[in-house]
Parts: structure tokens; sequence; C-alpha cells
């Protein structure tokens, strides 16, 4: 007996409505690489405010299968790739609006850094492309792991973190000249003993 999962809502993040151009339109997080399976309810959220989407492409690496029409609520959707195309990227065409390029989050992805990069995707007027986006979250991934790794190497050898300096300024001992009263600082190698 086989179940078929019940259809799930499209998890999507879109610019605000504006004039400012940017490099996308916001971001798709898809559940699976299932293409034919994720494609609906996507095509379902963006077309309130895209129009009815006749056209998707997308980049073969990050899809093992892309079927050529995806049928949808009331009507197809052809799909077509194309291996110069961001792989991260997919681009949707409508009658109505014309394009919208969504960086597309792969399935896998941490919930925590999905949110970031949806709302990175999202911000209005962003010079910042899929690629660009993709690549730096996961430099930031690898410093956040570095750091935990870091913390949890100190806390299993016995100790505790570093505390960081409060005031890195160097401090100077004031003394007074023996003979004048003066004040004076000393300088390295003049040390008193």
């Amino acid at each position: 007996m086989t179940t078929i999962a019940p259809p799930h809502s499209a998890r999507l993040a879109l610019t605000p409505t504006t004039t400012l151009a940017g490099q996308l339109d916001g971001a798709w997080w898809p559940y699976s690489r299932d293409l034919a399976a994720e494609l609906p309810p996507l095509v379902d959220a963006m077309e309130g405010r895209f129009g009815r989407i006749t056209r998707v492409t997308v980049n073969p690496a990050r899809w093992p299968v892309v079927p050529h029409k995806v049928p949808v609520t009331g009507h197809t959707v052809h799909v077509g790739w194309f291996s110069e195309q961001d792989p991260d990227k997919m681009i949707l065409l409508s009658y109505t609006v014309g394009r919208c390029d969504l960086l597309v989050i792969p399935p896998e992805t941490e919930p925590a850094a999905a949110a970031r990069l949806m709302a990175a995707a999202a911000i209005p007027g962003s010079v910042l492309t899929a690629g660009v986006l993709m690549s730096d979250e996961a430099a930031t991934g690898r410093r956040m792991r570095d750091a935990r790794n870091s913390e949890d190497a100190w806390e299993t050898d016995g100790g505790s973190a570093p505390q960081p300096l409060r005031n890195p300024v160097v401090r100077h001992t004031v003394v007074r000249h023996p003979v004048v009263g003066a004040r004076m600082i000393p300088l390295p190698g003049n040390r008193r003993r």
C-alpha cells in the first residue's frame, strides 16, 4: 500500500513590491529535489502576485529529473533547463509580470541557514546573486561550526573559553620622579627595580 504525502505549502520569501530592481525577487526552499512534486505548490503561491506562471527554467545540476511539463492548478507549466544558468536560481515566467528570479535553497539546508538565505534574497534592490548568497552562507556556516568546535574543545579540556578583552588599551603605571615629584610614564626598558 502506497501513501501519498499530503500537499504542502511552499516555503517562500519574496521581495516587497517596490521600484528597486535587484538580482533576485526572493527565495524558495523546497522540501525535496523532486521538481514535479515541488513545482505545483510554488506556482500556486506565486500566481497571486505574478499572474499565471507559464514557464520555468532551472539548472539540471540541482534537479535529478527535469520534467518537460508539470501540471499545476488549472494549467500546465513548461519546464526548461540550461546548464549555463546559475545552479542555485530558478526563473519563472508569466504573461503579466514577465520574469521572477528566485534563489533555490537546497532542501537539506538547516533551518537557521535557510532563514538567513531567505531574508537576504528578499532584500529589495540587492546586487547579490544566488551564487554569491550561497557562497556567503557556506562561509558563515563554516565560521559558526569552527566557533562551536573551539568552544567544545575548551569545555572538554576542562577549561573555559577565554573572555574577550574589555579594553585592549595598554595600561601604563604612573610613577613620581623622586626629586621633583613630577609624574612620569616609564618607557619600556627603563623600569625601576
